[in-house]
């Protein structure tokens, strides 16, 4: 468990640079599309401090593969969970989604759908390194 919190930790104090970044691209779009015109002193705060906690857990959430008790099917979905309520709270705290059934329940479903899209593809390519390297070492 030391091993995880530390992982987690150093994962993402990484990300967390990147997350007002992050965030000045999406005002910089929401501007250049007028539909943001002006942001008070306490949205710029709040939106800063969501977002750099937002990738924060973002990129601790990947520790969690590294907890060898844990399947990779266990691990992908307590890492989905995580990063689901996560993107949904900071969403909804932002105003950036409605806190409509709606809203939520599309935001869901397309959360769901590219969270799956991703993973396995990204499964599936190392798979198939993992396999090609395998097959190497046994030639």
């Amino acid at each position: 468990m030391k091993e995880f919190v530390k992982e987690f930790l150093k994962r993402g104090c990484v990300a967390a640079a990147g997350g007002p970044v992050v965030l000045s691209i999406i005002y910089a779009i929401l501007g250049a599309k007028n539909i943001i015109t002006a942001l008070s002193v306490k949205e710029v705060c709040l939106g800063i401090l969501t977002v750099t906690l937002l990738a924060f857990i973002v990129a601790g959430s990947g520790a969690v593969y590294k907890v060898e008790r844990l399947s990779v099917f266990a691990a992908a979905t307590i890492q989905g969970v995580l990063l689901y309520v996560n993107y949904l709270l900071i969403y909804l705290l932002n105003g950036w989604l409605k806190s409509q059934a709606v809203a939520i329940a599309i935001f869901s479903g397309c959360f769901v759908a590219g969270y799956l899209i991703i993973w396995l593809i990204v499964y599936n390519v190392t798979k198939k390194s993992t396999d090609k390297l395998n097959s190497r070492l046994n030639a």
